[in-house]
């Protein structure tokens, strides 16, 4: 058995390392001693196994030896082509189910089927006209009806583009996606397309299934994080500046402690509201009250919308479990483990999975839907109260460490923080700051974090070079929770930033009664990239340029989930340059790797020619630092900037 790594090499978050002790102690298997025991297969990291019919498997061996085609005579570089198409619909298909829920919630709401009320009246006017409705002389009700159709068109029509492409794509890029023949229909139709595109005997060319693997990003990032966004917006609020609490010291003894997990704010937004009205249960059954936190993105919706804490992020979603402290974990979909009922089987905490398509062995399933949201909601808290009272007092251990960091940076409050330097023209500044180099650029930090590298090692080293070099970072996802864990999201942070970034993000503050801005705006959850995207698209129009001339990037240094490949895929399709820090498992097809990765000098066809952007492969953080501000230095220098 391979020796378990000393746990300081585990996570750079001492209360996570202080869990991990913990559960070594009682002989509790983690996610981060389980990654310590798997053997890496070699083909499978290099994207040169097919398990694509009952032929094989078949595999690719290296350096010429042995068989160099499968059984059915796929070479390497289909191979290759073919998994990285399927992992980039997977994360597609899973953003896209998402939207899709919250579609069909709000045509309930509408409806009058659902308990929950519309928050963002103005945001669904504009959304309704952008998608061409017409909004004079009708009902709130009325026009949530319209949009939410229009929405579930993106997953129905059978010809043209999908609306949300056509409302939230920049035109220069829609052109560019056109003349190349990639627009998708709908989401669900592209989806099955690539399916049968990838099985054996479907398409074998690898150049034409990487260009599905494009069509396969702009349904994520239209059908998946643009309508997730915006139709969250719409139904729970555009979110605002907010200050919060992060690490496992927000884990409180005296209360009812119930974390939620997963990715859909749906089931979170009722459970924080039931958890309010519960308070006299929790106390009766010898509670404070009823503590509500986060992990992922649940954790990442609820903290932009109603401040509350974020007990961690993915790699350590099983610490809260092992606090002893926690009655509850209340899951729905995407990064959840099924590790949590494990380790929850030593404690007293119960795993809920509230999805249909979304279960654990072992769990508790109370079945959510939005017609009944409220009596699962109740059940759920419910059950975590009851549960109080079967703690292990012996077993309690909750690590300190709080932090204090900001988020709610959505693009309407850039803007309105904006707003408070220049009322009349409140991009003005930004776009100044970034012409005369006080502002190098822009990076946005997305994605994960990942057992088998150092938690937040990746994100925070990468995040601290960049604003040292004056780039304005954006942050989404668990990437977000690893810069809040490490006061990246809060004032103090800038200790860490050049002199000039630092100068505007404190001019920025101060005009809107705040010490300063952090050094990373937190701009939401993985689907919340869309904003990321919004507000390029904002920057690129008001220069009347494409979003591939900007001097921005992107980078997920801890990548482990399809969804942050299919992500990347989109702002690659965009003609933003995209960093990861994990194997993206294509290095086996030298062809794949040089359409993804080389500058459009150097093959004959590759993204950074056909799109702008190309993708970076790097483990280390500093040197990918070094390669994001030479790209950002040469866009610059295309633009005409100093």
């Amino acid at each position: 058995m391979k020796e378990l790594r000393d746990v300081k090499d585990l996570s750079m978050d001492t209360g996570v390392q202080q869990m991990l002790v913990k559960a070594r102690n009682e002989g509790i298997d983690t996610a981060f001693d389980r990654a310590s025991k798997m053997t890496r297969c070699g083909f499978g990291s290099t994207g040169v196994c097919c398990k694509h019919c009952l032929e094989g498997p078949c595999r690719i061996a290296p350096g010429g030896k042995g068989p160099q085609a499968g059984i059915c005579g796929s070479n390497v570089d289909t191979i290759v082509a073919r998994n990285f198409l399927v992992n980039i619909t997977e994360g597609a298909a899973s953003h896209a189910e998402h939207a899709r829920e919250v579609a069909h919630a709000i045509l309930e709401v509408a409806e009058g089927k659902a308990p929950y009320t519309i928050q963002d009246e103005e945001k669904l006017k504009s959304i309704a006209e952008g998608l061409g409705l017409v909004t004079e002389g009708k009902n709130i009700n009325q026009l949530a009806r319209e949009v939410a159709h229009k929405a579930l068109e993106d997953f129905q029509k059978q010809h043209g583009t999908m609306n949300w492409l056509k409302l939230r794509g920049q035109a220069k890029s829609i052109e560019n996606w056109e003349k190349l023949g990639l627009l998708p229909v709908n989401a669900h139709l592209e989806i099955a397309k690539a399916m049968a595109r990838t099985v054996m005997g479907g398409d074998a060319d690898p150049a034409n299934l990487l260009l599905g693997a494009v069509t396969m990003g702009l349904v994520d990032g239209f059908a998946g994080l643009h309508m997730s966004t915006d139709l969250q917006d719409v139904l729970f609020g555009t979110p605002r500046a907010v200050k919060a609490k992060y690490r496992l010291g927000v884990i409180r003894e005296e209360m009812v402690n119930l974390s939620v997990h997963g990715h859909i704010p749906l089931l979170a937004e009722k459970v924080v509201e039931w958890a309010g009205k519960l308070t006299d249960k929790a106390k009766e059954a010898g509670a404070q009250g009823i503590n509500v936190v986060g992990v992922c993105c649940s954790g990442n919706e609820l903290l932009m919308r109603k401040g509350v804490p974020v007990a961690t992020n993915y790699a350590s979603q099983e610490m809260p479990i092992l606090t002893g402290a926690l009655e509850a974990m209340v899951v729905d979909i995407q990064c959840i483990m099924p590790g949590i009922q494990t380790v929850a089987s030593c404690y007293h905490t119960e795993i809920i999975t509230t999805l249909p398509y979304a279960k654990i062995a072992g769990a508790t399933h109370v079945e959510f839907t939005t017609e009944r949201a409220d009596e699962a909601a109740r059940e759920i808290v419910m059950r975590a109260i009851n549960n109080f009272k079967k703690r292990d007092p012996k077993k309690i251990n909750i690590p300190q460490e709080v932090t204090e960091a900001y988020a709610g940076f959505s693009v309407e409050q850039i803007v309105e923080a904006l707003k408070a330097v220049n009322a009349v023209d409140p991009l003005k500044p930004l776009v100044e700051a970034i012409a005369n180099g006080e502002i190098l650029g822009a990076v946005a930090l997305v994605g994960c974090t990942n057992p088998r590298v150092k938690q937040d090692s990746g994100n925070v080293a990468l995040v601290k070079e960049l604003i040292k070099n004056n780039v304005l970072v954006v942050a989404t996802g668990c990437a977000a929770h690893s810069l809040g864990k490490f006061g990246l999201l809060s004032p103090d942070g800038l200790k860490y930033a050049g002199d000039s970034l630092r100068n505007i993000l404190t001019v920025i503050g101060q005009a809107n009664g705040l010490p300063a801005l952090p050094p990373a705006l937190h701009m939401g959850s993985c689907v919340d990239n869309s904003r990321v995207a919004d507000l390029l698209t904002a920057l690129a129009n008001y220069l009347g340029v494409a979003i591939k001339d900007l001097p921005v990037a992107g980078s997920c240094p801890e990548t482990h989930h399809p969804k942050a490949l299919s992500i990347g895929t989109f702002f690659i399709a965009n003609g933003v340059d995209v960093h990861v820090g994990v194997d993206p498992q294509v290095s086996g097809s030298a062809l794949v790797v040089n359409v993804l990765t080389s500058d459009k000098e150097n093959f004959p066809v590759t993204t950074d020619g056909l799109f702008g952007g190309k993708l970076i492969y790097e483990e280390d953080p500093v040197k990918a630092a070094e390669i994001i501000l030479n790209r950002i230095k040469m866009k610059r220098q295309a633009l005409g900037l100093n």
